[in-house]
Parts: C-alpha cells; sequence; structure tokens
C-alpha cells in the first residue's frame, strides 16, 4: 500500500516497534518513533500521531482503538510483524536508502571527494549516504544485506508467480 504519490505511508510507531522501526526506514518510510521523541505516554503518542496525519502501528490494543488511524500489530516478533504489515496490503522493499534508520532523517548521497568518518567507506570506492540532520553515514553492507534477506525469507509466490 502506498500514497497518492506512490510512497509509503507515513507512520508513527509506539515504545515496543524499535526493530521495525528502523527496519522501516530503511526501506524509505517516514517513520516516527516514540521513544526518539522521549513520549512513552499513550495520549500524547495518540496526539502526535494525529496531529501528524500518521497512520498508528502499535502492539497496545486500547491505543489502536483509540487512534482514528491505527493498525494493530499482535507479534512481538519483527519478522512476524513485517508479515502482519504485509497482510495488511503494505509493500516493504529496500530500494536506495532515503531515511536515517537512527532518526529519521533524509539521506542525501555522499560525493566522491568527500570524507567520511572512520567507520564509514570512503565514497569514492562505495556509494555512501549521510542524514542531513544527525550526520550519520549510511551504506549497503552486510546489515543491509541481512535486512533485504529478512525482508524476502519468507515472501511466497501468488498465483501469477508473483512474491507478495
Amino acid at each position: 500500500m502506498r500514497n497518492r504519490a506512490g510512497q509509503p505511508p507515513r507512520v508513527y510507531l509506539d515504545v515496543m516497534l524499535g526493530t521495525l522501526t528502523r527496519i522501516l526506514r530503511m526501506a524509505g518510510w517516514d517513520a516516527a518513533y516514540a521513544l526518539d521523541r522521549d513520549v512513552e505516554a499513550d495520549d500524547t503518542i495518540l496526539d502526535e500521531a494525529t496531529s501528524e496525519d500518521r497512520l498508528l502501528l502499535t502492539r497496545d490494543r486500547q491505543l489502536a482503538g483509540r487512534a482514528p488511524a491505527s493498525l494493530l500489530l499482535t507479534t512481538r516478533d519483527v519478522d512476524d510483524q513485517l508479515r502482519e504489515l504485509r497482510t495488511a496490503g503494505f509493500t516493504i522493499e529496500l530500494d536506495e536508502p532515503h531515511r536515517c534508520s537512527k532518526c529519521n532523517g533524509r539521506l542525501r548521497r555522499v560525493d566522491a571527494d568527500e570524507t567520511t568518518p572512520a567507520y564509514a567507506p570512503s565514497p569514492g570506492e562505495t556509494r555512501v549516504w549521510r542524514c542531513v540532520e544527525c550526520g550519520q553515514c549510511f551504506w549497503k553492507g552486510s546489515h543491509w544485506d541481512a535486512v533485504a534477506a529478512r525482508l524476502t525469507a519468507d515472501e511466497t509466490p501468488d498465483e501469477s508467480g508473483r512474491r507478495q
């Protein structure tokens, strides 16, 4: 499921969905996370999700029932949560990095002549992206490959042969 502009929906994830938040951000979702904002109170989560016109993703049945737009996730395991999202009609795919998995900021491609921190590869050898908000650098390495494998691990082909 995508919005009219072909983008994933803007979502707000409650405190129980930290790992899912990072994966959705890697997949390009604009994913606000309650703990990034030091928010734990249900009323504040609900107010922020509503005022920002975000779909609330939560494991809290009561909170989901109070939200004008929500999806209740019933499982604790992140792979099962990804399945629940796909079952609900959402597309979760890795393409090019667009969102910071740490802070949800937008990423920009680092030019080949720019320097990167010691933990990051040289942008002259590997494509590197930097968050415009927090400065964190990202590249498609082993973590990217692990998330890509996680997203396709249990996809099953439908009658047309397409993976769901």
